[in-house]
């Protein structure tokens, strides 16, 4: 069995077809499915489809680093309120929420204040974080430690570094989220992820982006979890089934699905 603890299937790229693409998930062996929102526009959709089987998915609230501009602040005030959690049933994560450099630093400060405002109100609620990280790992990590974490944990998500900062992460208690980028051709988690230990590995899809091999340039679904699992069980030589397991229980034991 396998949990896809990062999928946006809640998302338009998959109006036409999302029962189907439930169906196939569960065909495939993935047994949960972690949702992380994006902004306050894509609250209801992540509400609606949450409520739809409150076993099958988690829901993380946050705001994304992408959608941090001039209305950042009323943006905060309305995914942190009351009522927007009262919405959001079984929410097990603040996410996602991190910063994006890549395509544009415009709001690199405001970024910075959303992604400490986000992390102290995880701390202070007692949920672990869903980090994004794109082209802001130095940023991220100073955000992290301009302040007492103590207790904090989480993923971070997609992850995209080279080996040392993923010892960075794994040594302040955080996972590594693999996916699709694991299976293409030059890739440097093959490197990463054979010299941390499995037991701080996450699997995940990110759908509808970044399809593994051998569906890369599809849309991604979480029964493409599958080829991730495969992937890393070739790099790690190890069985697959060993490799479902413990990362299974890993996302488990993040978010609090034991229970």
């Amino acid at each position: 069995m396998l949990i896809d603890t990062h999928s946006h299937i809640y998302a338009e790229e998959f109006d036409l077809d999302r029962d189907e693409t439930i169906s196939r998930a569960k065909a495939a062996g993935v047994e949960h499915i972690v949702l992380p929102n994006i902004d306050s526009s894509s609250i209801e959709r992540l509400s609606s489809l949450a409520k739809s089987d409150a076993e099958y998915f988690s829901v993380a609230n946050g705001l994304h680093p992408t959608s941090v501009g001039a209305g950042y602040k009323a943006e905060l005030e309305y995914i942190y309120s009351d009522a927007t959690f009262a919405m959001l049933p079984n929410v097990v994560a603040i996410g996602e929420i991190g910063m994006d450099l890549y395509w544009d630093d415009t709001y690199q400060d405001e970024q910075k204040y959303v992604l400490d405002f986000q992390l102290s109100y995880a701390q202070e609620k007692g949920f672990p974080v869903i980090i994004h990280c794109r082209n802001a790992f130095s940023q991220i990590m100073d955000v992290m430690s301009a302040g007492d974490r103590n207790g904090l944990t989480g993923v971070f998500h997609c992850f995209s570094e080279d080996y040392e900062a993923a010892k960075r992460v794994v040594d302040m208690g955080f996972y590594i989220g693999v996916g699709g980028v694991l299976t293409y051709k030059k890739s440097l988690l093959p490197d990463v992820v054979s010299r941390i230990p499995l037991s701080a590995v996450l699997l995940e899809t990110d759908s509808p982006y970044l399809a593994p091999v051998p569906h890369r340039g599809k849309r991604n679904e979480s029964s493409f979890l599958t080829s991730v699992a495969e992937k890393l069980s070739l790099v790690l030589a190890r069985d697959c089934s060993e490799i479902c397991e413990i990362t299974t229980m890993n996302a488990k034991k993040l978010f609090g699905l034991l229970r």
